[in-house]
């Protein structure tokens, strides 16, 4: 375990689990449709490697990039820092996320996504921590529900570090209290 990590709450066994039942869900759910899977980066890129993997209907990828955090607190104020290259006119689209924390990123990415005339939305968030829900919005595929801690691993970061821990952990607050 890293020396700046408290506790695992996430294990390398758990993350494969949880990919393969959700792969399962998701295959099952889109079996007859033509499946558009978002990233939104750069957290969500190693689980959407990990479900895509897991995912037995035809599907297609595609990446965006928004945040609504600095350091380790939201914002409230969405940037979107890259776009779709598929035009989600028409298409069913799942967005693969890291984590459904305040809400307040995927509220404005599935809002903008509505208004590009996508067929269907749905949320696959590998984690949800509904203890600060802001928006009201809610994961349709959920692989664990975390304590209010702040996590890294798994794609996971704070400040760009601990992205690479293949479990996810609760990172220690001296880490970032005074930031």
């Amino acid at each position: 375990m890293h020396e700046d990590v408290e506790k695992i709450l996430v294990s390398e066994e758990e993350i494969k689990e949880i990919c393969k039942r959700l792969g399962e869900e998701i295959s099952r759910d889109y079996a007859d449709k033509k499946l558009l899977l978002v990233s939104v980066l750069k957290g969500a890129v190693v689980f959407m490697a990990d479900i895509m993997r897991n995912i037995t209907c035809e599907c297609e990828i595609d990446f965006m990039a928004v945040s609504s955090y600095s350091n380790s607190k939201t914002t409230g104020v969405v940037k979107f820092k890259k776009d779709l290259d598929i035009d989600p006119d028409g298409r069913d689209i799942l967005i693969i996320e890291d984590i459904l924390d305040s809400g307040i990123t995927l509220s404005y990415l599935k809002n903008v996504l509505l208004q590009r005339n996508a067929a269907s939305i749905k949320i696959c968030a590998f984690l949800d921590k509904p203890a600060n829900r802001q928006a009201d919005i809610t994961a349709d595929y959920v692989g664990k529900v975390v304590p209010d801690e702040f996590v890294v691993g798994y794609g996971l970061d704070y400040n760009e570090k601990y992205r690479n821990l293949p479990y996810v952990g609760a990172l220690s607050p001296k880490v970032y209290a005074d930031k």
